[in-house]
């Protein structure tokens, strides 16, 4: 028991000890320098009687004898002590005292051969031993001051203790994406898998630009669903990064497909390698809904800040007025001239004409008669501010290239179409976002209208960078393109990202209802979403305690996030956390990881070095381009010709036109 009559009882056996020891060694200096005590007149009869008595006990029958008892009994009573503990001591200090007093200790003796002076031979032997048992007891005393317990103070990040077990079996199946991993557990660097067993639920690849989104994770999902027989859209913000690999992989499986799939490539850039798409094919325009789809995602795509202000009055006007411009060409002769560039044209017409005509369509008649009140009781203001935004936003898209690609029909969007596979990419580029990144949304809009149906051949849609393009309800594409066999990989570099271009309310729909995440590098709320989503494991936890007598270990266990935010935001390119979805066939117990991605560079780099080129697809000039732009301005001119005289010329019409 620590009671204070047990410690005090302690310190007088401890005093004591170290009593017998000084007095043993007085006893010593006595005996052996007696000739010097005896001329100092230090002797006496009863100390020789008690002399005589000791030496007979054998005490001094060697030099050396009663010198090694002495330090003996100080060494025993250095075993109890206590002192005052202090972090800043060492043992280098303390065995550096003892080390030195032993020296002293045992060497001393030579002094009493240094002079035949007796008195001073004594002196110098005496003086010595001392200094040499006062420095081995303070380095005694030292050692008991030293901190003995420390903390674990290798793993300083406390990276060991954040690993946990990963799944380590390779789980494959007919749609999923497996990527090689190794991960640390306890010291130890073991093999794990990533498998995305359930591709359908959404998978959203984040990371910082230096990441490696796009070498380590996309590009694999891009070959093994090529692989696995799927139909294929690609968005390729920097083309042709990933198109090039589409390509050549697609030149690598094709034969593995039950019906051999076309590949198609988008690009507004290089026309000989882009063909020509319609997005506004009127075979996928089934009623005026979609025509109203259309309108919003073109416009939402050319003027972002509007995503945040839906259902405003001067956003939803425009919308409005687009979408009863494009299908009144959707009905107007079956959809012949149903193509944006009609579109944009036909928007530029004077209100007189443009009125007129559109009164024709009875289906816009509910959507056009606000503009043509306003315009009819000269309120000009209004009427521009509803309409103008929109016919400056569209008129940037007045390109004789885009005209060029956008009036084309060398294939339609229904990639998963069971005759007639399609592998499809698109290709943007960065320094002109805002126009490219518009009309792809309009064509990505209305290809996940046609591949989010029952029936269909399995299909993956890749969003490289998704936040520089647009989709409306994509938060629904994800929820019920599950059934339909639709897998959809969203790459973007920050949750906030995502929140700038699509709101808040939009983004944290995304974001929270995607199934599989893999995340490289990220930062500030990102990390610490992830690392909430991520949840936590039992951590062992270390408490020093320290006080004048003793000091303390406290050991226990705890929850802590297993991946901290610190950690996610120190990722090193091809470090990637997250977490996959289950399903209820393929049962996944350890779904989160925090691993590195293996790839084999050598094998890739050899790859890619006999990558083919995407091929010309045809030869095109200048000219050809410019006579497809002024083409399409003459057939606007003749709808408005043909309209008008056969409204002039049918007394049933003619009340139709609007004269101001």
């Amino acid at each position: 028991m620590s009671t204070g009559e047990n410690e005090q009882a302690l310190r007088k056996i401890l005093d004591m000890t170290r009593l017998i020891a000084i007095t043993i060694l007085a006893i010593h200096f006595y005996y052996f320098c007696y000739a010097a005590f005896k001329q100092w007149q230090l002797i006496s009869s009863f100390t020789d009687r008690l002399l005589g008595n000791i030496a007979s006990t054998g005490l001094f029958s060697n030099f050396i004898k009663s010198k090694l008892i002495a330090l003996g009994f100080l060494c025993i009573s250095l075993i109890g002590v206590t002192g005052k503990k202090d972090e800043k001591q060492t043992y280098k200090t303390a065995f550096a005292y003892i080390i030195t007093g032993l020296i002293l200790f045992l060497i001393s003796y030579l002094f009493l051969y240094i002079t035949k002076e007796m008195q001073l031979a004594a002196a110098l032997y005496i003086s010595i031993t001392s200094i040499g048992f006062m420095l081995i007891l303070t380095g005694g005393t030292l050692l008991s001051r030293i901190i003995k317990q420390q903390l674990n103070g290798k793993d300083i990040f406390n990276k060991e203790n954040e690993t946990f077990p990963q799944e380590e079996r390779l789980l494959e199946n007919e749609y999923s994406i497996n990527l090689p991993a190794k991960y640390h557990l306890k010291n130890k660097v073991r093999d794990s898998w990533i498998n995305i067993i359930n591709p359908f639920r959404g998978l959203l690849v984040s990371g910082t630009p230096g990441s490696g989104k796009s070498y380590f994770v996309i590009r694999h999902v891009i070959t093994q669903h090529i692989k696995k027989g799927f139909a294929l859209f690609t968005y390729d913000f920097k083309f042709d990064d990933l198109s090039i690999i589409v390509y050549n992989t697609w030149l690598k499986y094709k034969h593995l497909y039950k019906v051999v799939p076309e590949f198609f490539v988008i690009n507004f850039d290089d026309l000989t390698r882009s063909h020509r798409c319609n997005p506004l094919d009127p075979s996928g325009m089934l009623d005026i809904t979609d025509a109203s789809e259309s309108a919003r995602t073109i416009l939402m795509g050319l003027n972002r800040e509007w995503i945040k202000k839906q259902g405003d009055f001067f956003v939803e006007s425009p919308i409005n007025f687009l979408s009863a411009i494009i299908w009144f060409l959707r009905r107007y002769q079956d959809g012949e001239y149903c193509t944006l560039p009609h579109v944009i044209e036909l928007m530029q017409l004077e209100y007189n004409d443009l009125f007129t005509i559109l009164r024709l369509e009875k289906e816009i008649e509910v959507l056009i008669n606000p503009f043509i009140n306003a315009y009819l009781n000269d309120a000009m203001e209004q009427l521009e501010g509803q309409i103008a935004s929109a016919k400056i936003a569209m008129a940037r898209l007045s390109s004789p290239q885009l005209y060029y690609v956008l009036s084309g029909n060398d294939f339609t969007l229904d990639i998963n179409n069971s005759d007639k596979p399609k592998l499809v990419c698109m290709g943007n580029n960065p320094q002109k976002i805002q126009i490219y990144g518009a009309v792809l949304s309009l064509y990505v809009n209305r290809l996940v209208k046609l591949v989010n149906k029952k029936g269909k051949l399995k299909s993956s849609l890749v969003f490289d960078e998704f936040p520089t393009i647009y989709l409306n309800n994509m938060d629904g594409l994800i929820a019920t393109a599950r059934s339909n066999k639709v897998a959809t990989t969203l790459g973007i570099q920050d949750f906030s990202q995502l929140r700038k271009d699509y709101g808040r309310e939009q983004a944290d729909v995304i974001i929270n209802i995607i199934g599989n995440i893999v995340s490289g590098q990220v930062t500030g709320d990102t990390a610490k979403q992830l690392s909430e989503r991520f949840g936590k494991i039992m951590q062992d936890r270390e408490s020093l305690s320290i006080n004048r007598n003793d000091t303390s270990i406290s050991r226990s266990k705890q929850l802590e996030a297993a991946i901290p935010p610190s950690k996610i935001s120190s990722l090193s390119s091809g470090e990637f956390v997250g977490m996959v979805a289950d399903d209820p066939d393929c049962k996944i117990e350890l779904k989160t990881f925090y691993c590195e991605i293996q790839n084999d560079h050598t094998a890739l780099n050899k790859e890619m070095g006999g990558y083919k080129p995407i091929p010309v697809i045809r030869t095109i000039n200048n000219e050809m381009v410019q006579r497809n732009y002024l083409q399409i301005k003459q057939d606007v001119q003749d709808i408005l010709e043909a309209e008008m005289g056969r409204i002039v010329n049918d007394p049933q019409l003619k009340h139709l036109v609007i004269k101001k």
